[in-house]
């Protein structure tokens, strides 16, 4: 585990909750249309209950080797994304541009989405999935952090979080994949 990357991270999220707190403003409130929009829907879905199973999907079709592995990448994800549930329902931060934006509502059982900004489960899953990936095909690391990084991005950038919801996601995200690694025994 890289202790420096995720102790940046945490400290990362925590200036800029606190910034949010303070009334900075952070959030973009841009709109996309066509083309745009359509893309950046796709991009923002890598690490999702499709692209996930996709991956492992090609990963055991083509790598026989590390089947075994392409299971434990999808656990690595359900593991960020449970993480991810949890924390949001404890915690219950309001979305960008709701009323009460950025409060924290304390726990709930219940779904509500407007009340589930903290952390970014799209940005957890996709650093999970893409750090497995990177971990397991290096020569095309570069892609898959590209693939993780475009998510949590754009998590940021279509207003659906705060940047302290990505930058927490990431960080367990990238938690998630490396104690899946290390159980897998690859890392």
């Amino acid at each position: 585990m890289n202790w420096p990357l995720l102790l940046i991270l945490l400290i990362a999220s925590a200036l800029m909750m606190l910034l949010e707190w303070r009334g900075v403003p952070t959030t973009l409130k841009l709109s996309f249309k066509g083309d745009v929009k359509r893309e950046t829907a796709f991009l923002a879905q890598w690490g999702q209950s499709m692209a996930t199973p996709l991956a492992a999907l090609i990963v055991w079709q083509l790598d026989p080797s590390k089947r075994r592995d392409a299971i434990i990448m999808i656990g690595a994800v359900l593991t960020a994304s449970v993480a991810c549930l949890a924390l949001k329902r404890l915690l219950g931060r309001v979305r960008p541009n709701r009323e009460h934006a950025g409060k924290f509502l304390g726990p709930s059982l219940t779904h509500a989405n407007y009340r589930e900004s903290f952390p970014s489960s799209h940005s957890a899953c996709a650093i999970a999935l893409s750090v497995f990936l990177a971990h397991l095909y290096p020569p095309a690391a570069i892609t898959f952090w590209g693939l993780g990084i475009t998510t949590a991005i754009l998590r940021y950038i279509l207003d659906a979080h705060f940047p302290s919801d990505v930058l927490g996601g990431v960080a367990i995200g990238y938690v998630a994949a490396i104690c899946a690694l290390r159980f897998a025994g690859v890392a």
